[in-house]
Order: structure tokens, then C-alpha cells, then sequence
């Protein structure tokens, strides 16, 4: 599969592709992640001025109407460069929860921010031993007037210190487990009786445990509707972090094959050796079939077609284990050198294992692949 783009979309990549060459080098974002922050401000507010954060929106909510395509884009252009900033957390997830829930004053209040790049989100589902699953919820949250008080912990909240809102799951009804009785809301990162104990992950972000003691919120959609709203943005979610690894994934693949052709042994460059061919063929061959799936994937978001789920966690589970693999190859052809921080490999490595744990790993999506089959 390969998609034709339009002439919009052309000139989308062409400019993410700019910018990030620009700006964006792998030197740039050492320094970026070594700072105090943890990201660029500076580079929040480029990719907001080069309409980056309207892309993705329908033209209802001023966004530019490019829908999952348009993610698709520059996500996988993010992948190629590791980019650090919280574009996920805060337009995917919090900004399509948002379209996709939020009443007609949420989202006026809410997205036009976020599109002019003047605030940025997390989304906090995610709680002890839930493992991956959307319903396992046991923070509460209790009617007071408008709005409602919750209480409760969540864990490895990604980009949560950066954030100035998060979307917080919580419980109004039911017992933890089930389906029905999930609701969303909207928090202020700091209202009064919001903890927020912070730390680095393993590909350089940041990320946080959460502690809630009577926490003031805003409803986000209907109350005790939320797994269904978080089941559709995981799989917006999905196809945005598919798409990501595909990026990295050719980075990988064109940094090997770059090394292969300098790295001499036995006085022969390593890439004239036959096994090793094979190995570098095998892993173009997953970085192809990879990007087959994520463009797919993409289309299947952007059409709204039955079934995407499905597709969804069949894209996860074959990216993920493509990525890990490749991941690998790309380390162990690289030598010792592979993990030092100075090259970018290691950085590679780290990052698709990271995707590879986000709303689910390639095991559980497999799982899930079989029983969504078996149900269809």
C-alpha cells in the first residue's frame, strides 16, 4: 500500500520535514531533554505557527481538516527526528477527547488554546495494576454543584509535568472493573489537592504520579460513559504512535545501512558480508510491511470504517514487534557503540520500547486482536 497524497499533504510533510531539518537535529534534542523543562517551548510554539497542532482538527472546531492522514504525517516525521514534545498527549488524546466529547463552549474555550499552541495536555488513565485496561478504574469522583470532586491515584502519567490540564478518568458510579460508571473530567494540573510527584522515562520525557484528594473537575461528555470514548481515542492513539515508529524505524535502517558501508573488519567493510546483507534485507522488509500497516491504519481512522479496533490492535502488535526487532538489529550491528548515549541508536531503541508499552504491548494487543476476531 502507499497512499497518494494531495497536494496539501505534500506540502505538510515537505514542511514538518523542514522545519525539524532545521531545527531539530539530534544535537538539538539532547540539548532539549537535558534541560530543566524537559522540552522546547520554543518549538511548541513553531510547530503551533506552522499549523501543526490545526492539522489534525475538523474545520468545525478551526481546525484544518486533515483528520488521522494528517497525523499520520507528521508523526512519522517526529519519529525520524525523536521529537520530545508532547504532540500526542496534548492533540491526539486530550484534543481529539475534546472534539470528540467536549460541549460547543469546551470546545471553543479548550481547542482554540491548544491550536495556537498556548497550552498543553495529559491524559491520566491509567492506575495501578489496571494493566492496559481502560475500565479499571478506582479513582472516584463525587457531584459537588457544578462540578465534581475526585479522589484517587494515578500512575506514569506521560507529559503530565509539562501539562496545564489534565483528563482525568474517574469513577462516579459501579465498581472497578466495570464498564459502565467511567467518567471523564478535565483538572487544572494545579488545583488545590493535586499532587504531582515527577520523573524521567527511558526514551527522555517526563512523566508523573498522580496523587487526588478532592480535586475539583470539569465533565468532560456524558457521565459514566467514558470506556467508550477512551476505547476511540486509543485507537486515534494507536495510529498515532504506529505511525511514530515507522519514522524511527527507517531511521534505524538508514543509520545501519550508512555504518555497514564505513565499519571495516577483516579488512573488508561489514556490509560486503553476506549474513549481515541478510540481516539489513530482513529488516527493510519490516520497516516495509510496518509501513503498509500504518498507512492502512490510517486510512481506516480517517474513513471511520467498522472494525478499526481490530485493525487497530493488529497494527500495534505487528509494528511493535517489527520495531522491537529492527530495534535490535540496528544495536547489535552497531557493536558496543549501539547503547552510549552519543548515538542516536540507543535513542531509537529506547523510544520504540517505549511506544511498545503505550495503551497496550504487542502481546496484549495480540490478545485482543484474537478475541475482537472471535466476536466479529
Amino acid at each position: 500500500m502507499d497512499i497518494q497524497f494531495t497536494e496539501e499533504q505534500e506540502l505538510l510533510r515537505s514542511s514538518v520535514q523542514r522545519l525539524l531539518r532545521d531545527q531539530y537535529d539530534f544535537d538539538a534534542r539532547r540539548k532539549i531533554v537535558a534541560s530543566e523543562e524537559g522540552f522546547s517551548r520554543k518549538q511548541w510554539q513553531a510547530f503551533a505557527e506552522l499549523g501543526l497542532f490545526a492539522a489534525s482538527f475538523s474545520e468545525d472546531v478551526g481546525g484544518l481538516g486533515g483528520g488521522p492522514l494528517s497525523t499520520m504525517i507528521i508523526m512519522q516525521e517526529f519519529g525520524r527526528h525523536l521529537v520530545i514534545e508532547p504532540f500526542v498527549e496534548t492533540v491526539v488524546l486530550a484534543g481529539g477527547l475534546i472534539e470528540q466529547l467536549g460541549s460547543k463552549e469546551q470546545k471553543q474555550r479548550f481547542i482554540s488554546d491548544i491550536i495556537a499552541g498556548q497550552t498543553t495536555w495529559a491524559l491520566a488513565w491509567t492506575e495501578k495494576g489496571s494493566r492496559f485496561d481502560l475500565a479499571s478504574v478506582s479513582t472516584t469522583a463525587r457531584r459537588d454543584g457544578t462540578e465534581y470532586l475526585l479522589s484517587g491515584e494515578k500512575t506514569a502519567v506521560i507529559a503530565a509535568p509539562w501539562a496545564d490540564y489534565l483528563i482525568v478518568s474517574a469513577r462516579t458510579s459501579g465498581h472497578r472493573h466495570d464498564r459502565g460508571g467511567v467518567s471523564l473530567f478535565v483538572v487544572d494540573r494545579r488545583a488545590a489537592n493535586l499532587d504531582l510527584q515527577s520523573f524521567k522515562t527511558i526514551d527522555g520525557r517526563r512523566a508523573a504520579e498522580i496523587s487526588l484528594r478532592d480535586v475539583r473537575g470539569e465533565l468532560l461528555g456524558s457521565e459514566g460513559e467514558g470506556v467508550g470514548a477512551l476505547e476511540a481515542c486509543r485507537d486515534r492513539a494507536i495510529g498515532a504512535l504506529c505511525a511514530e515508529a515507522v519514522g524511527a524505524i527507517a531511521e534505524l535502517n538508514a543509520a545501519t545501512l550508512e555504518y555497514s558501508k564505513t565499519r571495516k573488519q577483516f579488512g573488508a567493510t561489514i556490509g560486503s558480508f553476506q549474513v549481515l546483507q541478510h540481516r539489513m534485507v530482513d529488516m527493510f522488509i519490516a520497516h516495509q510491511e510496518a509501513f503498509s500497516l500504518m498507512q492502512h491504519l490510517s486510512l481506516s481512522l480517517s474513513a471511520g470504517k467498522a472494525g478499526v479496533s481490530r485493525l487497530a490492535s493488529g497494527a500495534k502488535s505487528k509494528i511493535g514487534y517489527a520495531g522491537r526487532f529492527v530495534a535490535d538489529q540496528a544495536v547489535q550491528l552497531h557493536g558496543g557503540m549501539g547503547m552510549t548515549d552519543e548515538l542516536n541508536v540507543g535513542h531509537y531503541f529506547k523510544r520504540i520500547s517505549s511506544i511498545n508499552i503505550q495503551f497496550g504491548d504487542p502481546a496484549f494487543h495480540v490478545l485482543r486482536y484474537a478475541q475482537l476476531d472471535a466476536a466479529a
